[in-house]
Formats: structure tokens, C-alpha cells, sequence
């Protein structure tokens, strides 16, 4: 398994030996990692601390996906198996990994992983997910700044991000770091500008970023990558499927998913998921 801590990363790629020469000759290379280490992790994503407590991670998944919130788990995770097949044996980098839910479904799959996230409580929950579920061989967890990746160019087959974009203050920093360390595949999620989202946005404690798809592809050209296919979902609010039983939630998704096959579909689905290649 290929990976690299964030100290040999720095060490490796500020003396040029990284992979991907000849290939967006115009970005320093050993930049990001370079300011990690002397400078910390960066501010540009909302809601730092509150996301760094013990207590919301040991919270997180109790709170989100159990109950109805299981459908938003199993669409969530089927969309990022969907887009990042085949998996065994590909070098995978997961940004934002919160508690590992979907790093360690990858691994269980056969993808060598990586795990990154800022917050070390949020890492400690994913550590033991993972040692629960016997992957601990095929994944790491390391804590580490999304807009500062400490990795070489060219160092994994895909990376994705779930649940991050609508935090964001810098979206195309992260989206180029993600592009600068993928040989090929970027995946991510992103919460639509024009949908059910923006009618309760104001209702949360730290609200969300929305995108349309015209600024998404603005992001995705200005990245270096070439979207291969958008897939549109949800036209019932998250906050909904949680505050319902798995029995009622799983009702509503049979219906939510019969209107995202009229063509009212994608002008009201709320989650937008991005398949891009590296050009």
C-alpha cells in the first residue's frame, strides 16, 4: 500500500521527485504541503471548531444516519462506489473523512485508501470504525488541511469529498488541490443553488454554500478537470429523512426517487454529485 505520511510527502515533493512531471507545470510543486507544516491548517471552512469537539463526533453518525437518515447513508454511498468502481487495488484519498463511514466501506471493497480530515476526534472515531470492520490494512487516517494537501502530484488514482463543498469558503483551492494529487478521477458533492435547500438554508447554524451547475463548471475548467456526469438527488430536505422513522423515510425516498426520473427531476433535487476527470 502506497502511502505517504506528511512528512515524507513534504520531503519527497519539495525536491521535485513527485509523480506527474510534465503535467500543470504552472503550480509549485511541494507548495501545499510546505504550508501545512509551518503554517497550520487554514480557516476557509465554516464551522471549524464546532466540527473539531469530542462530543459532535462522537454524535455525528447517531445523529445523521440512523433513522431515516440511513437512506441518506446508503444513496450517499452508493453514489461515490458508483463513481470510483472499479476499487480493489486503486489508491483512493478521501477528503474530509469526518468518521470513516465511507473509507471504510471503500477499503471493505479492496481500494488502498487514505483518510484525511482536520479534526483528530473525528479521526478517532474512524480509527476504531475501522478496526471494528477489520480494514485496518488496506487504509490510514491522517490529519491534515483539504485547501493544503501533504501530498505529491499524481499520488492517487481518485480523490473525493463528500459533504465539504457546502462549507467552503474557497471551493476552487480545494477542488485544484484535489485535481493536483488525482492521476484521474475527482468526486464530490455539492448542495444546488436553486432548490428545496435555499428555502430552510437560513434555518442552520452555520448555513451552506450553493452552487449551480454553471458555477460548478466554472470550477471544474478552472481546476484542470473535465466533468464526466452529474447526477441530481434528493428533492426532500436531509433535514426531513432524519427526523422521521426508517419505515416513513424509506416511503418518501420511493417517492422522491419516482419524481427524479420526470423531467421535474433535476430542476428540485437539493444534492448535486460530480464525476470529473483530470484533463
Amino acid at each position: 500500500m502506497r502511502i505517504m505520511n506528511p512528512i515524507i510527502s513534504r520531503v519527497t515533493d519539495v525536491a521535485g521527485t513527485g509523480g506527474g512531471a510534465g503535467r500543470r507545470t504552472g503550480r509549485p510543486r511541494g507548495f501545499s504541503t510546505v504550508l501545512w507544516l509551518a503554517g497550520g491548517p487554514s480557516r476557509s471552512v465554516k464551522g471549524q471548531e464546532w466540527y473539531q469537539a469530542d462530543e459532535v463526533a462522537e454524535e455525528y453518525e447517531d445523529k445523521r444516519f440512523s433513522r431515516g437518515g440511513r437512506v441518506i447513508d446508503r444513496r450517499e454511498k452508493e453514489a461515490v462506489l458508483d463513481a470510483l468502481a472499479p476499487l480493489e487495488d486503486r489508491e483512493v484519498l478521501e477528503i474530509a473523512c469526518g468518521t470513516g463511514r465511507f473509507t471504510v466501506t471503500l477499503a471493505d471493497r479492496g481500494a488502498d485508501i487514505v483518510g484525511l480530515d482536520i479534526s483528530d476526534a473525528m479521526l478517532a472515531e474512524a480509527r476504531q470504525k475501522a478496526r471494528d470492520a477489520g480494514v485496518t490494512d488496506r487504509l490510514e487516517f491522517t490529519r491534515g488541511d483539504a485547501a493544503r494537501l501533504p501530498f505529491p502530484d499524481d499520488h492517487f488514482d481518485a480523490v473525493f469529498a463528500m459533504r465539504f463543498f457546502h462549507l467552503a469558503d474557497t471551493p476552487a483551492s480545494f477542488l485544484s488541490e484535489m485535481c493536483r494529487v488525482s492521476r484521474d478521477r475527482v468526486f464530490f458533492d455539492t448542495f444546488r443553488r436553486y432548490s428545496a435547500r435555499s428555502l430552510y438554508n437560513w434555518l442552520l447554524p452555520m448555513g451552506s454554500r450553493l452552487y449551480s451547475q454553471a458555477e460548478v463548471e466554472r470550477l471544474l475548467s478552472g481546476a484542470g478537470l473535465r466533468l464526466e456526469r452529474a447526477d441530481h438527488d434528493f428533492r426532500f430536505p436531509f433535514g426531513f429523512y432524519r427526523e422521521v422513522p426508517g419505515e416513513v423515510a424509506e416511503a418518501v425516498w420511493r417517492f422522491d426517487t419516482a419524481i427524479g426520473r420526470t423531467p421535474l427531476g433535476p430542476p428540485l433535487a437539493s444534492v448535486s454529485y460530480w464525476d470529473a476527470r483530470v484533463v
